[in-house]
This record gives structure tokens, C-alpha cells and sequence, in this order.
């Protein structure tokens, strides 16, 4: 189980030498992104754009990612606000700081392959596709499956079975 092998040592603890949460994060959102499928359409050669919209606070662990490859591209971070396009990010972390507008934010890219990652409290259920949250000072992460089959992204199911799943308000199975 290869995904298992590549998420596993991630859920370590905060410990001396350890990596930081955000660290942890940053990790995921590589690993996770390489068991997403994008529709042809919106697949891009040469780099993989992660934008980071409200207060980053990973303190420059997001920004470790830039120029790390990824199949056949490489990562580009970049911040963006919500007037920006939105559309062209491959994937969307959402900083809780934009909880207020997430409703908006998801409207905004409505209909486009950009898969939304975050970090807050609820945000999964709300339509936010990869959530990260804490769990015995563990890091974890949930997956709103309906969210992403809205905009054509794949997930594998082997992420699927890693994560845990929510739906989304009467969502059906």
C-alpha cells in the first residue's frame, strides 16, 4: 500500500526534531495531490499551482513546496485574494481567516477542477474537499468526496480509504 507508506510517518507527533504541524500539512497537501486526478482539461504541464488565499498561518511551510516536483510538473505557491482568478489554481488552501466568505469562495470556482484544501472546523461539510484537523495531536485529514465529483476531480479510492469521509448537509451515499 504505497499511499499508506507515503501518509503514514506524516501523522507523527510534535515532538523535538519533529516536523511542524504546518510541516505535516505541507507534506499532505504533496502526497494527497499525487491521488487526484484532474479532468484533461484542466491538467497543466510544467507546474502544479497551490494557492494560499487569507492569512497564511504555516509560518513558510506552504511555501517549502515551491519548485518540489510532482509527476510531470512542479509546485508553484503563490498567496491570492478573492478577487484574484481563482480559477487558475490546481489546488486552494483556504486559511480559517476566510471562514466568513468560504460560501463565496466556493461559488466563485464553482464548476472549475480546483481542488480546495483547508484546515478549519466544519469547512468539509460546507463543500471544502480536503480538510486537515487534529486529532490527539495527531494530524488528520477528511475528504468531502461529493464536493470534488462536483468539479470532475478523481480521488483514488486508496485516499478515500485513508481519510475520513463527510458529506455534506443531505448528501446521499
Amino acid at each position: 500500500m504505497l499511499l499508506g507508506a507515503a501518509l503514514t510517518p506524516l501523522t507523527c507527533t510534535a515532538q523535538a526534531g519533529q516536523p511542524t504541524e504546518y510541516e505535516v500539512k505541507a507534506a499532505f497537501i504533496h502526497n494527497i495531490a499525487k491521488f487526484v486526478e484532474w479532468p484533461a482539461a484542466a491538467r497543466t504541464k510544467g507546474t502544479l499551482r497551490l494557492c494560499v488565499l487569507g492569512q497564511d498561518q504555516s509560518g513558510g511551510a506552504l511555501d517549502a513546496l515551491r519548485g518540489k516536483p510532482i509527476g510531470d510538473a512542479v509546485w508553484e505557491v503563490l498567496p491570492v485574494d478573492r478577487q484574484g482568478n481563482l480559477h487558475q489554481c490546481r489546488v486552494l488552501f483556504i486559511a480559517a481567516s476566510e471562514s466568513g466568505s468560504l460560501s463565496q469562495v466556493l461559488n466563485d470556482i464553482k464548476g472549475y477542477a480546483v481542488l480546495t484544501v483547508g484546515d478549519t472546523g466544519g469547512y468539509a461539510v460546507q463543500g471544502v474537499m480536503v480538510n486537515f484537523y487534529l486529532e490527539q495531536n495527531r494530524v488528520r485529514f477528511e475528504i468531502n468526496p461529493q464536493a470534488a465529483n462536483r468539479t470532475g476531480l478523481r480521488i483514488s479510492s486508496q485516499l478515500l480509504k485513508l481519510a475520513r469521509i463527510v458529506e455534506e448537509p443531505g448528501g446521499m451515499k
